[in-house]
């Protein structure tokens, strides 16, 4: 039995006519209706299934399902003796979430309105769908589904007319106590779906389903509000609005356990853990989205609550294995003063690439190893600058020479002369300009103590003579 994609419960896109205003069926590409043309006629003009069109036309079941349900819908309804036009077939749907379906409507449509007309009362309902060419079951099923006032009312003209078969009416005994359990678990405060509590109680679903219908249409009422409450509303773990739990299967657990487990305890990749693992790549990623959304937020250390949507977008994107790479030489960096160039070469790492990681990843850590701004605006490295503030405080307002600051504060005295240049040049002209003041003033006394001492020796001989 072909179990391909049920499309004739689906309603097509429909087009607008701008000049008219109205809705426009959807038409099939030339291509798609000359390949389908043949089996279309067939499909119209002859009782033959899908399958055996297929069959004569070299066509697969799902294409022409698909193409009859999108652009011929209203020959798919003619079927079920629904007579529409195609703009008509657009707006009703065969198959909807609950109630009856209009092809069930229009095959028990004669056998229902013989019941609700009230005719033939001395005859029962198995007499009915002989009569009309339907199941006699079936007719009862939709009857106390869909019509349980024609029901109670014709019991109730039969009785008064007489026509008592003295047949028991409502469940019976055996199968209230066969179903017992299963409605018992159905009314739980936990919410199982019927086929659950079928097969955890040993029953037969289908005849589950037809018990609570006829039996117990306050829990079914129950039962559906509850499911009305939870459309939209898919929390992993708790019910969905088709009444089933929304979690992945068993298979699909099982498939991705092994990625999971290396995904949360591995600072791997998902590319990586998927290829490790043979699973597909796509499938993993869509699996870790829906399934295991807080992993991935974990990772990137962002807040994560169930039901809300997360801002991807102000995320920092990094590899793991990256994040693994580094974590040691940023440790390092953290508990010692030393260069980011000095702890990359520790650790083998590459100084520039070791940077612009820490610019992205560590913004504090490189703003405490990175560059400043000066007072007039350049760029100096902080680590340097607080290595000879004090020195260029003293080569600014002192004269004293260069080599001699920087041995009084254990420098090199190369390294301090570079660092100037580069980034204090209009220091050096300030510090010339200090020493040659200070020359001046130590010529100036010099001058002044050679005057003194010829004028003491022309007092001296002038004493003599």
């Amino acid at each position: 039995m072909w179990r391909g994609r049920n499309r004739s419960n689906e309603i097509p896109k429909m087009t607008v006519d701008s000049a008219n205003k109205k809705t426009c069926p959807p038409r099939p590409t030339v291509r798609s209706e000359t390949k389908y043309r043949e089996a279309v006629e067939l499909y119209g003009s002859t009782g033959l299934s899908c399958r055996e069109i297929c069959r004569i036309c070299g066509l697969t079941p799902s294409g022409l399902s698909g193409h009859i349900g999108k652009y011929h819908r209203h020959l798919m309804l003619a079927r079920y003796d629904i007579a529409c036009d195609s703009e008509q077939a657009l707006h009703i749907k065969m198959g909807g979430l609950r109630g009856q379906r209009p092809a069930t409507r229009a095959k028990y449509r004669k056998a229902i309105e013989a019941c609700e007309r009230m005719e033939h009362l001395e005859k029962n309902l198995s007499e009915f769908a002989g009569r009309f060419g339907v199941d006699g079951s079936g007719l009862a099923r939709q009857l106390r589904t869909h019509y349980p006032g024609v029901l109670e009312r014709r019991e109730a003209e039969r009785l008064r007319l007489g026509y008592d078969d003295r047949l028991p009416r409502g469940s019976r005994r055996c199968c209230r106590e066969q179903y017992a359990d299963a409605v018992e678990l159905l009314r739980a405060d936990r919410y199982v779906t019927v086929r659950e509590a079928a097969e955890s109680c040993g029953v037969s679903c289908s005849g589950l389903e037809q018990h609570l219908l006829f039996y117990h249409k306050e829990l079914v009422a129950r039962r559906i509000g509850i499911r009305k409450q939870a459309v939209g509303q898919q929390r992993k773990g708790e019910i969905t609005g088709r009444g089933s739990t929304h979690a992945p299967s068993p298979a699909i657990v099982q498939k991705y356990a092994e990625a999971l487990r290396l995904y949360r305890t591995t600072p791997q990749s998902a590319a990586r853990i998927a290829r490790q693992t043979n699973v597909s790549k796509k499938g993993f990623y869509a699996y870790l989205q829906k399934w295991h959304r807080e992993s991935i937020c974990e990772r990137k250390n962002i807040p994560c609550e169930e039901g809300r949507p997360v801002d991807w977008s102000k995320t920092r994107k990094y590899n793991p294995a990256t994040k693994a790479k580094y974590a040691g030489a940023i440790r390092h960096l953290k508990e010692n003063n030393l260069s980011t160039a000095a702890v990359a070469a520790i650790y083998g790492l590459h100084a520039e690439c070791f940077r612009s990681y820490l610019k992205e990843h560590e913004p504090e850590l490189y703003a405490r190893q990175g560059m400043v701004k000066d007072a007039n605006g350049r760029m100096v490295s902080r680590r340097s600058m607080e290595k000879y503030a004090e020195a260029i405080r003293v080569y600014e307002t002192t004269p004293e020479s260069l080599k001699s600051i920087a041995h009084r504060f254990g420098l090199n005295d190369c390294s301090f002369r570079d660092f100037i240049k580069r980034h204090f040049p209009e220091l050096e002209e300030q510090h010339k300009r200090l020493f040659k003041h200070k020359e001046m003033q130590r010529a100036g006394v010099a001058s002044a103590s050679e005057m003194q001492v010829g004028t003491e020796e022309s007092v001296h001989v002038l004493v003599i003579s």
